[in-house]
């Protein structure tokens, strides 16, 4: 606290006892000091704040006004430091999350209500819906803080955080002859459309689809790309084609759509990403998502507390 400040404080002080003695127990200090203070900052300010006689302590009127302006500047100080070590400890700012599709309805919600419970000034702004490569280049240019993402991930300037690993299932129409099976290979893939997240580096399950289809060699009757998982899900529920998903994507049920799990293939991770220089409150939401992520809530997980939740067999997405 600056010399003024401290003075400041002193005559709030004298100004609420009326009382040099009873200030200076407030004060924890010896009454000489105080009293000398005081008058440093009468001859300061360029007037007299305080009638002193030998009986009492008064305000004068010039006294008066200086005491409202000085009660508001010691609580606009205090305010601003409380704001700054707020801010240093994390507990407020401004969150942008990118967020791929099968996340956005399953751990984002989730992630969501924990950051509302846990770090309450934090303002959330969510931004679902984003291919891993669009969220790399918005944490890059500002636009998002934290992104939710599958792997791989072009690592330069970021911090990745593993969250969970998730099985793969298939998304198949529920008139198709595979609906009435308890589980589906990547052979069944073999003459039928495919539907697919964007290739060309956009879409981390992309290149692991493809990878599969040929490891398996099998080739689609054709292969479609679709951006937005939601829309990916609709198509299959219209009867357009198949679609091979991370199983939180079962969280969007819609109806038409049968889910089956897809045998022999590893599953996907989903990982945290934010740029390696960030301010406090971002590296407080990443471990609040860790210990959401571990929670195992929510649609099925390869590994981890999830494991061995979530349809076994196959079913249609509940009606209604």
């Amino acid at each position: 606290m600056t010399d003024e400040l401290r003075r400041m404080r002193y005559f709030v002080t004298v100004a609420e006892e009326l009382h040099f003695g009873r200030a200076a127990e407030r004060l924890h200090m010896a009454q000489p000091p105080l009293s000398q203070a005081v008058r440093g900052l009468e001859e300061l300010v360029g007037a007299r704040l305080l009638e002193r006689t030998t009986r009492r302590v008064a305000l004068t009127a010039a006294g008066e006004a200086y005491l409202r302006h000085a009660r508001d500047v010691l609580a606009r100080v205090e305010r601003a430091r409380q704001d700054a070590r707020r801010i240093e400890a994390g507990l407020e700012g401004r969150l942008v999350v990118g967020c791929v599709g099968s996340a956005t309805y399953s751990l984002l919600p989730r992630f969501a209500r924990a950051l509302r419970a846990e770090l309450t000034s934090v303002d959330l702004a969510v931004r679902g819906e984003m291919l891993t490569a669009d969220q790399v280049a918005a944490l890059r240019d500002g636009t998002i803080d934290l992104g939710l993402m599958r792997p791989p991930v072009d690592r330069a300037g970021v911090v990745v955080t593993r969250l969970r690993s998730d099985r793969l299932v298939l998304a198949v129409p529920d008139e198709h002859p595979l609906a009435r099976r308890r589980r589906a290979f990547v052979r069944d893939l073999g003459g039928e459309t495919l539907l697919t997240h964007p290739g060309g580096g956009r879409s981390a399950m992309f290149d692991v689809v493809t990878r599969a289809v040929s490891e398996a060699r099998v080739a689609p009757g054709a292969v479609q790309e679709v951006a937005e998982t939601s829309t990916l899900l609709t198509f299959v529920a219209a009867g357009l084609g198949l679609a091979v998903l991370p199983e939180p994507a079962r969280a969007l049920a819609l109806e038409g759509v049968v889910w089956l799990p897809l045998q022999g293939v590893p599953p996907v991770e989903l990982v945290a990403v934010r740029r390696d220089r960030v301010e406090p409150h971002v590296t407080r939401a990443v471990d609040s998502l860790g210990r959401v992520a571990a929670s195992g809530a929510g649609a099925g997980t390869g590994t981890g507390a999830g494991a061995g939740t979530g349809a076994g067999t196959g079913g249609r997405a509940r009606r209604g």
